[in-house]
């Protein structure tokens, strides 16, 4: 049997067993697709089941979670956490809190955070979990009593050297507080390192906040001067106006770039001077208002409820919302834009199809296993702070958080060199991201 067959076969079942998870199998496919590769020139990859066992998550949790609004009445929610891969150290991942989360959903998140967390050269194995509560509108007593409801359940599978879970969308450091004080209460003890994303008084790192919008930043600066540029004087669009996005398009333009317009879901934000930073922080994290007001307060910005961010001519798009948000039609409009480099700050937003298109307009393009990782990077960092109940500096941090990256970058490009396929980064990418865990998993045998 040759290779196209074998892939075919791992993913014709992968199919079937997990049907109605669109987004899981997307993922799978993209990193098969890779690792044809690799087992044509590695075949001693395939032994073993280790494909198979790649793709079947360890364990899956799924729970009810009770809780109580402010006016008596009673919810049901429904909560995950999937312990996908822990060959390399314990499951890290974030938690994220959208009615949109289902098992298809975490799956395919944990299947790329086990690639994202070998990637950052730290010993953390893939996770992920959630639920489909909507935290907006809600009152904090609410949001209180559905976390302490979800961790009732979820303290039984996590620990400091099992599982450790961060926060992701809908789960900022309001929550992870109270995930983590119903976990101290549960667990009569104060294990610091069980969870991440925590207040800087009580065992979170510096950098944490900031850290995914920095991290995409660092590596796209990488990716700009392995092409003879950098982020100095260009054009940024950005996607979203959460932490990830806000802190990459501080990053960016503390880099010299120009941030030219960014978004949410009621609609994106063309700035052509740049972005006030301090205004758009104001906004977003004291007011949380949506991007609209920003534009009704900062003279010059234009907001806009129909079309696409992408729609704006630019040299960089960072897409930083929500997965498959950027489809082959708007690839191609990055291109005849004039955009030449994308990276990816949200979890998988861009379609197989616009990856394609990037590849056959000669786009460089990092996607989210790489440009991503500072997140989960710094939360390992804050995981070592509590185990040596120590605090580190933001500059010390940082310096750290911009090593990691600029690292991550030199191994893609690396791998996708050796791998005959130069400039490649999602195949640079998926193959340096499998074969440490492949590794490590060969070694400890069929567990």
């Amino acid at each position: 049997m040759n290779v196209d067959e074998q892939v075919s076969n791992y993913y014709n079942l992968l199919l079937k067993r997990n049907a109605g998870e669109p987004e899981f199998h997307q993922a799978v496919s993209e990193v098969l697709d890779s690792l044809k590769i690799v087992l044509a020139k590695d075949p001693h990859y395939a032994d073993y089941g280790l494909i198979q066992r790649l793709c079947e998550p360890e364990r899956q949790l799924i729970f009810r979670v009770p809780w109580v609004d402010d006016k008596g009445q009673v919810h049901v929610n429904r909560g995950f956490r999937v312990q996908f891969n822990s060959a390399l150290g314990p499951y890290k991942g974030g938690l994220r809190f959208h009615p949109s989360v289902n098992l298809g959903i975490i799956k395919f998140l944990g299947f790329e955070q086990i690639f994202k967390n070998s990637l950052t050269g730290l010993p953390i194995g893939g996770g992920k979990g959630g639920s489909d509560f909507d935290p907006k509108g809600r009152t904090d007593g609410e949001i209180m009593r559905f976390c302490q409801s979800f961790m009732t359940e979820l303290h039984r599978h996590i620990g400091e050297y099992r599982d450790v879970p961060a926060g992701d969308i809908g789960v900022g450091a309001r929550e992870i507080g109270y995930l983590f004080g119903q976990y101290r209460r549960l667990a009569n003890q104060h294990e610091s390192g069980v969870l991440t994303g925590k207040g800087l008084t009580w065992g979170g790192s510096l950098v944490r906040t900031e850290a995914t919008g920095y991290g995409c930043v660092y590596l796209t600066n990488e990716m700009m001067k392995a092409h003879g540029e950098d982020l100095e004087g260009q054009r940024v669009i950005v996607s979203g106006s959460g932490n990830v996005a806000v802190y990459a398009m501080q990053k960016a333009q503390e880099l010299g770039a120009i941030v030219i317009g960014f978004s949410d879901s009621s609609g994106w934000v063309s700035t052509p001077k740049g972005v006030n930073m301090e205004k758009l922080r104001e906004i977003k994290e004291q007011r949380r208002e949506r991007v609209a007001v920003y534009a009704d307060e900062v003279e010059g910005a234009t907001f806009h409820s129909e079309g696409t961010i992408w729609s704006l001519a630019a040299d960089v798009a960072l897409p930083c919302a929500t997965q498959n948000e950027l489809n082959a039609e708007q690839a191609a409009m990055l291109a005849d834009n004039g955009v030449r480099f994308v990276a990816e700050g949200a979890n998988m937003p861009s379609t197989a199809d616009a990856i394609e298109i990037f590849r056959e307009r000669g786009i460089h393009f990092a996607p989210g296993k790489a440009a991503n990782a500072g997140g989960v990077a710094t939360s390992a960092l804050e995981m070592q702070q509590n185990a040596s109940r120590d605090s580190w500096t933001f500059e010390y941090t940082d310096a750290r958080l911009q090593q990691i990256m600029s690292k991550i970058f030199k191994n893609i490009d690396k791998t996708a060199r050796e791998y005959g396929h130069e400039g490649d980064y999602v195949i640079g990418a998926n193959i340096a991201g499998f074969k440490k865990v492949a590794d490590a998993m060969l070694a400890q045998g069929v567990i």
